[in-house]
């Protein structure tokens, strides 16, 4: 187990690296079996976090995400965290003025996270496989730039399902009513 553990730590300290060497724009610390946002990657990434404009941290093991990781990335246009145990955002979610696309589908969300109806560049939503009930229609048909919302497999009410189609101007994906995710 420590031996695994040794690898996974040693993975995501490559990935970091090959961020910081390669200039590039993008952290991927998918599938690395994070608990966690690591607090030493704030260290080393502090020169070159305005840059990064796309982080993956998709099918990890991660319950939450800080306040810190939000305003430290405030430069994101995109965000990935599928496949997470997430069921909140930090109301720091609203530092991220410049998120394009953040994908927060197959994680635990019972709430719609409406901190996300604040971003003002917000393109996409996607919170398929949640169980999310309601959604703030209103909040999100008053967006300037979105123009897609996926809710696909999540157990919206019928009161959504009628109130949402005359007033959004953007793709909302829903499931037909009923409709349970498939199993994994």
């Amino acid at each position: 187990m420590l031996r695994k553990m040794g690898e996974a730590v040693a993975r995501v300290a490559r990935k970091v690296n090959e961020t910081v060497e390669s200039d590039s724009d993008t952290l991927d610390l998918a599938e690395c079996k994070l608990v966690s946002f690591p607090i030493g990657i704030y260290k080393v990434l502090r020169n070159v976090t305005d840059q990064i404009h796309l982080i993956t941290l998709a099918n990890n093991e991660l319950k939450s995400l800080t306040s810190k990781f939000m305003t430290t990335f405030c430069q994101l246009q995109e965000l990935r965290l599928e496949g997470n145990f997430l069921h909140r955002l930090p109301n720091e979610v609203s530092a991220l003025q410049h998120l394009k696309a953040i994908d927060l589908s197959r994680n635990q969300f019972h709430d719609f996270p409406e901190q996300l109806t604040t971003l003002p560049a917000l393109e996409t939503i996607n919170l398929e496989e949640n169980e999310i009930v309601d959604v703030p229609v209103e909040k999100l048909a008053a967006m300037p730039a979105l123009r897609s919302i996926n809710l696909r497999f999540n157990p919206l009410n019928a009161e959504v399902r009628v109130i949402a189609p005359p007033l959004i101007k953007f793709d909302m994906l829903m499931s037909p009513e009923g409709t349970r995710a498939p199993p994994p």
